[in-house]
């Protein structure tokens, strides 16, 4: 099989459409499939797991660059001869990858993962940008083949648009890398003794800092005695976040990858995720995974990935106060704390990448399957038969 991936992001952008492609590409060549990867200019690789990566030119937006489409996409596509185009976020090149796949008669499979609609009114643009933003969507989605969302909300969200051909798809987590028996190492000691000297509850969150996470929500965790806010990651609203939540006293500790991501999950005592419009939120299996329990708001993607009161709390996405009561709870009680991350622990151990790698390519099988009779109805019309 032959898949063309077109990401809106990719290396050395980290979040977590990077997060997936890099995933799915490692899963494609363990399998024997060939692919090729069109991706903003990043000035990043060339080449992952083998396999070229082309890059578009692109501009920069609130550091995150966004690529601009151009007759070189269709190119790419057409020489490559895919037998499926996966559309990874898909808005901007995404949708030219789409339209480009349709007319040469290639279906695309186009993975849901960033509401644009939701994060347009977050970042102050108003209702009609939202508007516009959710008629672009169904435009890229109705030209697919197939859409996979992460979770039932986006799901939900979509068929509520009116778009069609909707299928399940979550994501895989590496329960090796993060496990809870890494609190033990003595990297993971250092690393708390640091954090909590004088031994204060970690509170933490992983992910991007940007004004859509809504991370300007912890502030609310004021006056929570023995607790510590550390913060893994970076992004446009570092600098904002340093005065909003200064009373705090955060330690941000920026972007961190691989052995020092999962030794600062072990580090953790609680995680907290503040965002209402997470279509997922992959940092939340992860730490569960890590044995860690989670607090999250009650919407979008959290509603299928905490179980409230099994192994987090769901809170009210509406009333910060919600959300501290959360947190002290779990500040205050650590044989909650250790419940919790247990049950996550189980919850998550089976969702691997292998499984959900596996899971994808019976999707692209599948469209390409559904495209086989008209492609043999053209060629039954074709005047050289």
């Amino acid at each position: 099989m032959r898949v063309a991936i077109v990401t809106e992001s990719f290396l050395p952008t980290l979040n977590g459409v990077t997060t997936s492609v890099c995933r799915i590409l490692e899963h494609l060549r363990e399998r024997g499939h060939d692919a090729m990867v069109i991706a903003p200019d990043g000035r990043g690789p060339t080449t992952f797991a083998g396999f070229p990566v082309h890059r578009m030119p692109s501009v920069a937006y609130r550091q995150f660059p966004v690529g601009i489409p151009g007759p070189q996409l269709a190119g790419l596509l057409a020489g490559f001869a895919p037998d499926v185009v996966h559309a990874a976020s898909p808005f901007i090149l995404g949708a030219q990858a789409v339209t480009a796949a349709n007319r040469i008669g290639v279906p695309s499979v186009a993975v849901f993962q960033t509401d644009m609609a939701k994060y347009a009114g977050r970042n102050g643009f108003g209702p009609a940008t939202s508007a516009l933003a959710w008629k672009v969507i169904r435009w890229i989605h109705s030209g697919a083949a197939l859409t996979l969302v992460p979770s039932e909300a986006s799901r939900l969200d979509l068929e509520r648009q009116g778009i069609e051909r909707l299928a399940l798809w979550g994501r895989g987590v590496d329960s090796v890398l993060y496990h809870p028996n890494r609190r033990q190492d003595p990297a993971t000691g250092i690393l708390r003794s640091r954090l909590a000297p004088a031994g204060e509850v970690l509170v933490g969150y992983v992910g991007r800092l940007a004004p859509e996470k809504e991370l300007h929500r912890l502030a609310a965790l004021r006056r929570i005695r023995n607790m510590r806010l550390v913060l893994v990651g970076d992004g446009p609203a570092r600098a904002t976040l340093g005065r909003k939540l200064a009373h705090l006293d955060p330690v941000f500790l920026g972007s961190l990858r691989g052995e020092e991501l999962a030794t600062a999950y072990a580090a953790l005592d609680v995680f907290v995720h503040a965002s209402t419009t997470e279509t997922f939120g992959q940092t939340l299996q992860e730490a569960h995974a890590a044995g860690l329990p989670v607090v999250a708001p009650a919407a979008g993607g959290p509603l299928d990935l905490v179980r409230h009161g099994v192994d987090g709390l769901l809170v009210d996405p509406h009333h910060d106060h919600s959300l501290r009561r959360a947190v002290l709870g779990l500040v205050e009680d650590p044989l909650q704390r250790a419940r919790f991350g247990e049950a996550g622990r189980r919850a998550v151990v089976g969702r691997t990448w292998t499984a959900l790698g596996d899971e994808l390519i019976g999707h692209y099988a599948a469209v390409i399957a559904a495209k086989e009779p008209t492609r043999r109805a053209l060629d039954d019309l074709s005047p050289s038969r």
